[in-house]
């Protein structure tokens, strides 16, 4: 697959099948490819804790919020949820400031998971307190973003922003998950 081709594909996915799942050995790679990437002051702050376990999926999923436009949509049915979950930290004892690293590393990742055949969505809306007591997590760890991970299950349709500037994503009648995407000239400030 060529990388605009790539880039193309990987969406923000939140409907999955449950087979094939994500395993420990694919959410490593994922560390993998985080690990390598640019790194403001090569600081290397973040971390991650990383779960294919369906309990503790259950335990993340509950700390989540899905799809802020789809009003009427409280996510993933269960037969629909992430196989893994990565949890990107940012470590207070090295840095205070993670804006640059988390993402590059959170598209890095995603980009490395549609490559392979999965799919996933950066999640934002994090329950952070319960998050970090159900996973007891070290308060000198700051949540910083969740990437829901699986095999993809929903259409997404890339689209250009309607005249009316609407850019809220949606899903029409037969579940296919639009996005609305502003075209290239409208993004060009200025060229020389």
């Amino acid at each position: 697959m060529n990388f605009f081709s790539l880039v193309s594909k990987s969406r923000s996915c939140r409907r999955f099948h449950q087979e094939p799942g994500v395993d420990s050995e694919f959410l490593k790679y994922l560390v993998d490819l985080a690990r390598i990437t640019p790194s403001a002051a090569n600081l290397q702050p973040l971390k991650y804790i990383l779960s294919c376990h369906s309990d503790t999926n259950a335990l993340i999923y509950e700390c989540l919020g899905w799809a802020g436009y789809l009003k009427n949509w409280q996510g993933p049915i269960p037969e629909e949820r992430p196989t893994g979950y990565i949890i990107i930290l940012g470590d207070q004892k090295i840095a205070k400031n993670f804006d640059m690293d988390v993402g590059i590393v959170a598209q890095t990742m995603l980009l490395g998971a549609y490559n392979k055949g999965f799919g996933g969505c950066m999640l934002a809306n994090i329950r952070h307190k319960q998050l970090t007591k159900a996973l007891n997590i070290e308060l000198h760890y700051k949540i910083l973003l969740v990437l829901a991970l699986g095999t993809p299950k929903e259409p997404i349709v890339l689209e250009s922003v309607k005249p009316d500037g609407d850019i809220r994503y949606f899903r029409d009648d037969q579940e296919r998950h639009h996005v609305p995407k502003r075209d290239r000239d409208d993004l060009i400030a200025q060229m020389f």
